[in-house]
């Protein structure tokens, strides 16, 4: 008995060991990624966690797999935000709330907005089943908002790539500036309200999520 407690003993220490370093890996990579961009080198993010590079493939064998978990609450609550803007009866509201939520994120983990292009790849049918839904679910909830007049009839969905790049240079430069932050964001908010559309708008952007140049120093980094 006393052998087998021991072998549990020492099953549940390896266990927290892996999820402490599991923590570490993560807390570093957000750390690395909002330094460097989500191109820094995984020995990067191994030195900052303290663990060795194979340690860390070991947790997670791809990149993609790394930013994904790193920034998994970030992704899943821009994720919630959107079902929740499709659930809304009040159209405009749910728009205004995707927005701000996406904006907040971008403002509070520095390397999100480079992980939030990144959670759309073309690599798998699986992750582009989830990018196209996502981009599906926006473009639907365009659709709404015009339909009930709130949204200016000329916004293309491609102005929210334009507005998050926007709002990212933003908080790239000033990034403890939160009053800022949430005064651009109104403002971006006001001009694609109906009332604002005083004049057509010159022809949309051929920007995307998926094309989206955000980096952790600037709008530098191109991802598709």
């Amino acid at each position: 008995m006393v052998g087998e407690s021991s072998r549990i003993a020492g099953r549940n220490g390896l266990r927290a060991d892996a999820e402490r370093n599991r923590r570490r890996i993560l807390s570093a990579a957000r750390a690395v990624f909002a330094e460097h961009g989500i191109d820094a080198p995984m020995a990067t993010v191994a030195r900052r966690a303290g663990v060795g590079v194979a340690t860390l493939y070991r947790r997670f064998p791809t990149r993609d797999a790394l930013v994904r978990a790193a920034f998994a609450h970030q992704l899943d609550t821009c994720a919630r935000a959107l079902t929740e803007a499709l659930a809304d009866p009040d159209p405009w509201r749910g728009f205004q709330r995707l927005f701000e939520t996406i904006c907040a994120m971008q403002r509070e983990e520095r390397g999100f907005p480079a992980a939030f292009v990144a959670a759309f790849p073309d690599s798998s049918r699986e992750h582009a089943r989830v990018r196209e839904r996502a981009e599906r679910d926006f473009v639907t909830l365009v659709r709404r908002a015009k339909t009930a007049g709130s949204l200016r009839a000329d916004f293309h969905p491609s102005d929210l790539a334009v507005a998050l790049l926007s709002h990212c240079g933003l908080v790239t430069a000033l990034p403890g500036d939160r009053a800022a932050s949430q005064r651009l964001v109104a403002y971006l908010l006001q001009s694609f309200r109906a009332e604002a559309a005083r004049e057509p708008l010159p022809a949309p952007s051929a920007l995307s999520l998926r094309s989206l140049p955000l980096a952790a120093e600037g709008p530098s980094l191109a991802l598709s």
